[in-house]
């Protein structure tokens, strides 16, 4: 069990910042409608012009690299600020809908906690 829990981890975790990134990138999700200042928010990073692209850009890059069981520590430290501020956006601009940021937070520690394990080009 305790060889399959980082790699489950690994992978859902994976899996999710490689669908959501692309789906920025090539929309095959509908995107639910946000109000009050969480639109404003996420309004504000989309008229940057930079930001979401870079963000996008590094969930699919840290998505494939947790994918592919390559490079997993420098793909977590990647998904880290991306991780804290999914929390602090449902946590400050929308309270109510804080459990999938919840269970993120957790594979990231769990996986960090877990980085002895992971070496640059590990496949566990």
């Amino acid at each position: 069990m305790t060889r399959i829990a980082p790699t489950v981890a690994r992978i859902l975790l994976g899996l999710v910042f490689l669908v959501f990134g692309l789906n920025y990138f090539f929309p095959f999700l509908p995107t639910p409608p946000m109000e009050g200042p969480a639109a404003a928010f996420a309004g504000a990073l989309f008229a940057t012009g930079y930001m979401f692209p870079l963000i996008k850009g590094v969930e699919v890059l840290a998505g494939a690299l947790l994918l592919a069981g390559r490079f997993v520590p420098l793909a977590l430290l990647l998904l880290a600020p991306i991780v804290v501020n999914i929390a602090a956006f449902h946590i400050f601009l929308t309270p109510g809908d804080i459990g999938m940021s919840a269970v993120f937070v957790a594979m990231l520690a769990f996986l960090f906690s877990r980085i002895p394990d992971f070496s640059l080009v590990h496949t566990c």
